[in-house]
């Protein structure tokens, strides 16, 4: 799972050590395990590590494992700099604390309220998806507080139009502008939880929101390109969407964080997270809904290379899609609103990019903009960051199969699209674009659009 910067660069931070200090312990490490000695005055070393990507001699990371006081054997099973994090975790109590109301409505309050929107945080480290979906099975649901101002139903129905408000704009804004005011949401509803009188049924509403602006928060750190920040967020979302008891807002979360799991190097522990979603989505009966999830199911087994797994999730979603068609939008959660054919077969055209099949991945991607089918149509001008994304993804399928010509085009609308939008992954998307299309810049078109977009 990827982290916000460097393992290494977070411990010497957190414990105040410059990189002297940290080869004067590693060496006291390094002679008990009986590897000799290890220079202590070559600074640059660890710069050489944090910086450069240069991995530890063997020897080194032992002791390093023997200085962290982490066993010996996460070595194997979390490769440089990975079993590093083990040592870093911030925030152990999103993990390990009762799934309660009260302890997960506090664990929110305080991760909405710590430090800055973006700022640089410690690394929480998931080890498995299996425990998080029984805690939440098991998890307490909210109850009526009798303490406070009362307030009834059209509090919870207020939070819910300003969330579906945020949503959108991320849309059309991009994470950056929209992470501060989903934070200030959170915030509201969870003082509004812990300080007014409510009923049962308000208090599950609360919950919900607050696990739907949890989520928002999630994705919008994610976007920016704060994976710990995000992991936090969605560990909260979660426990507040076990606490609300409302199956629409759990799939919704679980769906969302397997986006960032897939797309992070967690393939199975997404799938894991679509599948709990799925669970929840047979109590909703939203075909819609339905036909998302499958469609991100479709996503994780790609991400891990399984063909076959991917291709049944797809049809699966499409069969799904199929039924949607007989199903009022008006009848669907709105938190699916975006879903549609053209976003099925971007997400299919991704899998298949994915999997090294750039000709399917092409014809999914122009089946997607079809304009002869405008109502199944991607939506290019109310998704720009998405658009941008999958634009990128269509130059890429061109780049492998030779058309210069139709990636370049492909390429100056992408970059279009996330003229104004902030988003680290949307940008991230298109420097690697353009590091691919490098590769051909004595090509004078490609050479011609490399210049002009510098």
């Amino acid at each position: 799972m990827e982290t916000d910067g460097h393992p290494l660069t977070y411990l010497l931070h957190l414990n105040g050590w410059s990189a002297t200090d940290y080869l004067t312990r590693l060496d006291a490490e390094y002679r008990r395990l009986g590897y000799g000695r290890i220079a202590t005055k070559d600074r640059k070393r660890v710069t050489r590590w944090t910086r450069y990507g240069i991995t530890p001699e063997m020897p080194a990371q032992r002791a390093m494992a023997a200085l962290h006081r982490i066993p010996a054997e996460e070595l194997t099973a979390r490769p440089w700099p990975e079993f590093l994090k083990l040592a870093c975790i911030r925030e152990r109590q999103l993990l390990d604390a009762a799934w309660t109301p009260q302890t997960t409505i506090e664990l929110l309050d305080r991760v909405a309220s710590t430090g800055g929107p973006m700022e640089r945080r410690g690394f929480l480290v998931v080890t498995g998806i299996a425990p998080l979906l029984a805690g939440a099975a098991t998890a307490e649901p909210a109850t009526a507080r009798s303490h406070g101002r009362r307030i009834g139903p059209q509090t919870p129905a207020l939070f819910d139009k300003a969330l579906a408000i945020l949503r959108r704009q991320d849309d059309q804004l991009g994470s950056g502008h929209v992470h501060a005011s989903a934070r200030a949401q959170l915030r509201l509803i969870t003082t509004t939880l812990k300080t007014r009188a409510h009923t049962e049924q308000t208090a599950r509403q609360l919950y919900g929101a607050a696990a739907e602006a949890a989520r928002i928060c999630a994705w919008t750190a994610y976007d920016s390109g704060h994976h710990a920040l995000a992991e936090e967020y969605y560990l909260g979302a979660l426990r507040s969407a076990a606490s609300s008891g409302d199956p629409v807002v759990t799939a919704n979360t679980l769906g969302f964080w397997a986006i960032m799991r897939y797309s992070t190097g967690d393939p199975h522990g997404a799938a894991d997270l679509v599948n709990g979603a799925l669970a929840q989505a047979r109590r909703i009966g939203s075909p819609r809904m339905t036909a998302m999830l499958h469609a991100r199911l479709a996503r994780a087994h790609a991400h891990a290379g399984e063909t076959r797994a991917s291709a049944h999730a797809q049809n699966a979603a499409l069969d799904a899609y199929d039924r949607a068609r007989d199903h009022s939008p008006e009848e669907d959660p709105d938190c699916v609103y975006w879903v549609n054919l053209g976003e099925l077969r971007m997400l299919a055209g991704s899998c298949a990019l994915n999997l090294g099949h750039p000709g399917e991945a092409l014809t999914q991607f122009t089946a997607a903009e079809d304009r002869r089918r405008s109502s199944d149509t991607y939506r290019e001008d109310d998704f720009p960051r998405g658009a941008a994304i999958y634009l990128a993804r269509e130059a890429e399928a061109r780049i492998a199969l030779g058309d210069l010509d139709g990636a370049v085009d492909t390429a100056h609308r992408a970059v279009e699209h996330m003229g104004g939008v902030t988003s680290a992954r949307g940008t991230s998307t298109l420097g690697d674009l353009r590091s691919k299309l490098a590769v051909r810049q004595g090509v004078p078109v490609v050479r011609e659009f490399l210049e002009s977009t510098a």
